[in-house]
């Protein structure tokens, strides 16, 4: 069997590397002239790093990154309204790896073959018969293959083209972000919520942290020349340390600022030869911190459900099956909270802080569980992944 793979992020990538270990030949065509991660740092929460140990990935991310955490929500002025001890965190939720994008997007490239990865070649059209695909590039070039997988992200050409595309929808706030180092700044991971503004904080491996600033905006607005520092440093004038120490030691042309999408869930994933995957299939807005984490779930999924069934077309409906309902209700648990968030009037804010206070850790620990340890394959077909080559 051979699959064309659409897309050449953590997704696209995941998905070769996941392929290949079940005997399916694969190519990665992807529109950018070279491979790179635009982005900061990146959680990996166990469900990933499950996914990724099968793939014979885990040593690797080890030694990137993993941490031990605790966890905390707190108000503008430092008061805890939830927290959770490092101890707490591991036995329960189990390991989070933080590394930072490009770290892990050269980790998975690493383990795909070279020349199966085709840069600067964008889909414009995907044709189908009951004998295959054919996806023709901007370049003038076609490519045959027994089935293919979209990972071209929030805007996906495929998407478009074949499926009953919702549109792209803002999520009403905006996102700065970047990595810093930080000798100082303690092994807190958390947010903090504000009204109408929030700041989160995750501590990384060699002396960094990763911290992320969210605001209610209008979509497109971007920075003054006086810089993004000086924004920022405004927007969160007294914060609780060490909040603005972070702020003061980034760099101006380090701190990415994005507007946050996602998208309705689909119907389907599946259109006869051609599979959705990662966000191309369920972008969310990162307040679950499980967009990347999904797309790899979605990977391993895709590969035990190739190796195991045919047709292909019965094999990509098992795959929707197996991963429609989750990935919805991921994407709708990441937006309710963003709401949630990102509350503005003071009365709502209080109620959400009180609620927020009031909630029975183990009632928070059995809802996180119930994302963090789902059991996204069986432990037949874990074996199978970890034995093939």
């Amino acid at each position: 069997m051979r699959i064309i793979v659409v897309g050449g992020g953590i997704g696209g990538l995941t998905t070769a590397i996941a392929l290949r270990r079940v005997g399916i030949d694969v190519d990665v065509y992807e529109r950018a002239p070279e491979l790179g991660e635009v982005g900061a740092g990146i959680a990996l929460a166990v469900n990933a790093l499950r996914a990724l140990s099968v793939l014979g990935l885990a040593g690797e991310l080890q030694s990137e990154g993993i941490v031990p955490l605790q966890g905390g929500l707190r108000r503008p002025d430092g008061t805890v309204l939830a927290s959770m001890a490092a101890g707490e965190l591991a036995q329960n939720l189990g390991t989070v790896a933080v590394v930072h994008r490009a770290e892990l997007l050269a980790l998975l490239m690493r383990h795909v073959e070279p020349g199966c990865i085709h840069l600067g070649m964008r889909c414009v059209e995907v044709r189908q018969d009951l004998s295959g695909v054919t996806a023709r590039f901007d370049t003038g070039e076609t490519v045959r293959a027994d089935g293919l997988v979209a990972a071209d992200g929030l805007r996906s050409t495929v998407r478009a083209q074949l499926f009953d595309s919702p549109a792209v929808r803002y999520a009403g706030y905006t996102a700065w972000r970047t990595v810093v180092k930080s000798s100082d700044a303690g092994t807190t991971m958390g947010e903090t919520w504000g009204r109408g503004r929030r700041f989160g904080i995750i501590p990384m491996a060699k002396g960094r942290v990763y911290w992320f600033a969210v605001k209610n905006a209008p979509e497109g607005q971007r920075d003054p020349s006086s810089g993004t520092k000086s924004v920022l440093a405004g927007l969160f004038r007294g914060w609780h340390w060490p909040v603005e120490a972070l702020i003061a030691a980034s760099s101006d042309d380090c701190i990415l600022r994005n507007d946050i999408y996602d998208i309705d869930p689909l119907p389907q994933l599946v259109r006869g030869r051609v599979a959705l995957l990662g966000d191309a299939a369920h972008a969310m807005t990162p307040n679950l911190g499980q967009g990347a984490c999904q797309a790899i779930e979605d990977s391993v999924v895709l590969a035990v459900c190739l190796k195991s069934v045919d047709p292909i077309e019965k094999a990509l409906l098992q795959y929707e099956r197996r991963r429609l309902s989750r990935s919805r209700r991921i994407q709708l648990w990441s937006r309710r909270l963003g709401k949630a968030a990102q509350l503005e009037n003071p009365i709502l804010c209080g109620i959400r802080d009180f609620a927020m206070r009031m909630t029975p850790k183990k009632a928070s620990l059995q809802q996180l569980g119930s994302l963090y340890g789902a059991e996204i394959l069986t432990g037949d077909e874990e074996a199978q992944l970890k034995t093939s080559k």
